[in-house]
């Protein structure tokens, strides 16, 4: 082969490297998602988001339902209110659970919605009540060490 052939090639190749790697950083960073078509907005306040992020998925049963637009702080009840944006095309129960998750290998943190039994379903503007914080891994280390330590110490 000749030297121009062989260099054609490692371009090539170089590029689809590149390419392959701006589209694995476009995907964690949720940024080639498909956009939601017309929604509603409602929130949830939590008092504790662990990595929860603005454009994070919003899942029910798998699907993903909707986006996370914004976060804000609460300063009068010291909470994080979540405002979530919901494809029309889905509808849940005034009484439904909002969970923070965590799913894959790198963390992503996403809010799972769990449908209750109320017949009146969310409206634009709504809050959902009942929500679950998101599971903080040093927080249930230190219960654990804690709770070894006590144990120890109860023997004696």
């Amino acid at each position: 082969m000749e030297r121009t052939t062989i260099d054609l090639w490692v371009g090539i190749f170089a590029a689809a490297g590149a390419a392959a790697i701006f589209g694995l950083a476009m995907k964690v960073g949720n940024l080639t998602s498909g956009t939601l078509g017309e929604t509603y907005s409602v929130s949830a306040a939590f008092e504790n988001i662990g990595g929860l992020k603005p454009r994070a998925p919003v899942k029910s049963a798998g699907v993903v339902v909707g986006r996370i637009s914004s976060i804000q702080f609460d300063n009068k009840t010291y909470e994080a209110v979540v405002t979530i944006s919901v494809d029309k095309r889905y509808s849940f129960p005034k009484d439904t659970f909002a969970n923070i998750y965590t799913a894959g290998l790198l963390g992503e943190q996403y809010i799972g919605l769990e449908a209750g039994g109320d017949d009146e379903a969310l409206k634009n503007g709504d809050k959902i009540t009942h929500t679950q914080d998101a599971v903080v891994l040093e927080k249930m280390i230190s219960q654990f060490l804690y709770n070894k330590a006590s144990d120890s110490e109860d023997k004696k």
